[in-house]
């Protein structure tokens, strides 16, 4: 009798089906039925586990009982068993991790329907699967609980043994990283990359091992059985809670939706719910996936896969050979002939179709060249015998040469069109651009196409797919000041409609534990006299606090010069953004006493740092988006088409929610305190700096630089006589 097929992306119905084949198996299902109806009961109702003397009082966690929490998780299992949309904002403190994994853990044991749980950043979902999840065991027992993060974070054993059996190397420092590889892969129980701290994050080793969907030959696969992958995917079948992150999530969604009703497609189980946290980042990332991306790097990755596998398999032609070289220099002269925009040719540029028509009448026979260039090396591989690989490969030829011509010719109306240029290096070329008289850095260069509007995209994907979507975050709403419910902006972002809506204030005291500082009398952002000014107030305030602060900005530039000044003028170390990586960087600025750190949008969300070590936040501008890059422009445009302000309806929002998660990084638990500086006048001068004001936590209020000094000087006795409360209309 054959085996069941167990695919990477086979689907299961939700809830999970049961086919009754004989009266002994269905005995055997009932039986499973009633032993998970008495697992379910062991589960304790959300009253018993976080009422005062209830479950969680009585753990190892410091229990501090939050009227909040326990209304978000009536709300979330409420939801659960309506079959109802939830979008919740849970101020930072609320214990929202807990407020939603119980909910979900007895929706799964109850119904046998799996839950997937969503979250902003890696780090955060390690947070849930290392932490939260094994403390819930140690009151709740053993969960059936998987954590998967995208394939490319996988060893491929097909490709380590082809590469082991006929090793094609470059240099000494490859050949050390496949021996550490070949070692790990003998002793790992999941073969993730992050379990070998010693390989560097840019390894040029490793794309040539990992699992990438685009080389996987599925079950044809020798190494099928044994693969990474597969045991993932089949842990992931049999777990209640399924925990990713939102680039996977969406990633998966988007082969789901250009595969149709293809059963294999994506790698995610099905799941009868979703719980998405830091809910905030939806549309960025679901446009990111719901788009599509060309660059140099993806013709050559393409051409060294090719080499590789066949060189490993000594299946290569010198007609393939041949092919993969003209495909790197056909997809270079493409690249170079695209427009630059500015005089340094960096940034994101809009690709008009007037432009991609002038685009093809003069430099047609460049854009063609590269799609010969593809379907040459689609015709030397239709030639390859009994070589497993080839049908993959051929695919991947195939889907670029699709979507190059999408970002040439297509006129998709919801659509726009642009090119990028960046440094090579990215951000910390960027950090030492101007230091040293090197050459300018040879620059990647990216054709994209984006979703002008995702909202109808999500709302047949997303929300009509599954019975209850939850959202959650710290910074969802917005104030609206006529009576609104302050989720308008989220909701028509992202096409949810007829959710129910909670609002959960933080556990958090801000009167007491913050000061929201601004500076009277600054200059307007756009005058040349507001640099000077903002590092005056800027190094005033790093006194006061002795360091122990995060200065965010809003473009590189304005970074770098705030840093190079201040660095001449303030004894502490200042940490710059793109000097090393964004987890070194965090972790140096921790283990360093007085430490600033400047940093632009990364450092705004996901940074957890508690005590002391972080004392002030300072901010230079409010975050509005850049209203000449393209994609912004190019909604904006769609909302005053459609009749609507884009300034009040789009930048103001979205500004008004980087503001919140800027500002957020400060208090991250009772115990924190300190300052905050918002150096931008137009909060306090223009009509729509109330709704900003409005929008924030009531912190503290002032514009005297006294009361900064006082806050630190008398210590959190003397807070609640320093500044003014703002009220909130």
């Amino acid at each position: 009798m054959a085996k069941p097929r167990i695919g990477l992306g086979e689907r299961v119905s939700s809830p999970i089906p049961i086919a009754q084949t004989s009266t002994a198996r269905a005995r055997a299902l009932e039986e499973d039925d009633a032993a998970a109806l008495a697992a379910a009961r062991k589960l304790p109702t959300l009253h018993e586990f976080f009422s005062p003397g209830g479950v969680l009082s009585r753990s190892s966690l410091a229990f501090e009982h939050r009227k909040g929490q326990y209304e978000m998780a009536r709300a979330i299992e409420q939801a659960f068993a309506d079959r109802r949309h939830l979008i919740v904002e849970a101020g930072t403190g609320t214990g929202k991790t807990l407020a939603y994994l119980l909910p979900a853990l007895r929706l799964a044991r109850e119904r046998r329907q799996r839950v997937i749980i969503s979250t902003g950043t890696k780090n955060l979902q390690e947070q849930l699967y290392f932490k939260d999840v094994p403390f819930l065991e140690s009151v709740l027992g053993p969960l059936k609980v998987c954590y998967m993060k995208g394939r490319a974070n996988y060893l491929c054993k097909h490709k380590l043994y082809a590469l082991r059996d006929s090793p094609l190397l470059s240099g000494l420092e490859e050949i050390s990283q496949f021996h550490a590889i070949t070692a790990w892969e003998k002793t790992t129980l999941t073969g993730d990359r992050a379990e070998i701290p010693s390989l560097p994050e840019n390894s040029a080793l490793w794309p040539k091992l990992d699992a990438r969907g685009e080389a996987c030959l599925g079950q044809s696969c020798p190494d099928f059985e044994p693969c990474f992958i597969t045991a993932m995917r089949r842990k992931a079948l049999e777990s209640d809670l399924v925990i990713v992150n939102h680039h996977l999530f969406f990633a998966d969604l988007a082969i789901r939706l250009e595969a149709g009703a293809s059963a294999d497609a994506g790698i995610l189980p099905a799941a009868g719910a979703v719980i998405f946290d830091e809910a905030h980042e939806l549309e960025e990332t679901a446009s990111n996936y719901f788009g599509i991306g060309l660059s140099t790097q993806r013709f050559d990755e393409l051409a060294r896969d090719v080499e590789t596998m066949l060189r490993a398999k000594h299946a290569s032609t010198p007609g393939i050979e041949s092919a993969t070289a003209t495909l790197r220099d056909r997809a270079r002269l493409f690249f170079a002939a695209l427009p630059a925009g500015t005089d340094s040719g960096l940034g994101r540029m809009a690709f008009e179709p007037a432009q991609r028509t002038e685009f093809l009448e003069e430099d047609g026979d460049i854009y063609t060249g590269a799609l010969h260039a593809l379907t040459r090396l689609d015709a030397e591989l239709e030639r390859l015998r009994d070589v497993d690989e080839s049908a993959g490969l051929r695919k991947r030829t195939t889907d670029i040469a699709t979507h190059l011509k999408f970002l040439l010719e297509s006129r998709d109306p919801n659509t726009v069109f642009w090119i990028e240029r960046r440094a090579a290096g990215g951000v910390r070329s960027l950090a030492q651009k101007g230091r040293t008289s090197f050459a300018q850095p040879a620059h990647h260069v990216s054709l994209q196409a984006t979703p002008i509007d995702v909202s109808q995209l999500l709302a047949g994907a997303l929300f009509e797919q599954y019975s209850s979507v939850v959202l959650t975050s710290a910074t969802l709403t917005v104030a609206t000041g006529a009576g609104g419910s302050g989720f308008e902006h989220i909701s028509r972002r992202l096409g949810l409609t007829l959710a129910r809506e909670l609002v959960v204030p933080s556990h958090f005291n801000y009167p007491q534990q913050a000061l929201l500082y601004l500076p009277p009398n600054m200059p307007d952002p756009r005058e040349p006299e507001f640099f000077v000014q903002a590092a005056e107030r800027t190094r005033r305030v790093l006194e006061i606090t002795r360091g122990r602060a995060f200065c965010l900005f809003t473009s590189y530039a304005q970074m770098r010069a705030m840093h190079d000044r201040l660095s001449a003028e303030l004894p502490y170390p200042l940490l710059l953004q793109g000097t090393a990586p964004r987890n070194v960087l965090l972790d140096e600025f921790r283990d360093t006493p007085n430490a600033v750190l400047f940093g632009t949008s990364s450092f705004w969300q996901g940074v957890d740092v508690q005590g002391e070590q972080l004392s002030c936040v300072i901010i230079d501008r409010l975050p509005f988006a850049v209203p000449s890059d393209p994609v912004v422009k190019a909604r904006m445009d769609a909302i005053a088409n459609a009749g609507g302000n884009a300034f009040f309806d789009y930048q103001v929002p979205s500004a008004v929610i980087t503001l919140k998660q800027g500002f957020g990084r400060l208090v991250r638990s009772l115990q924190d305190r300190g300052v905050l500086m918002l150096l931008d006048p137009r909060i306090q001068r223009q009509r729509y700096g109330r709704i900003f004001l409005d929008s924030l936590p009531p912190y503290r209020l002032t514009h005297s630089i006294e009361d900064v000094e006082a806050f630190f000087a008398a210590g959190s006795a003397h807070v609640s006589a320093v500044g003014t409360t703002y009220k909130k209309r």
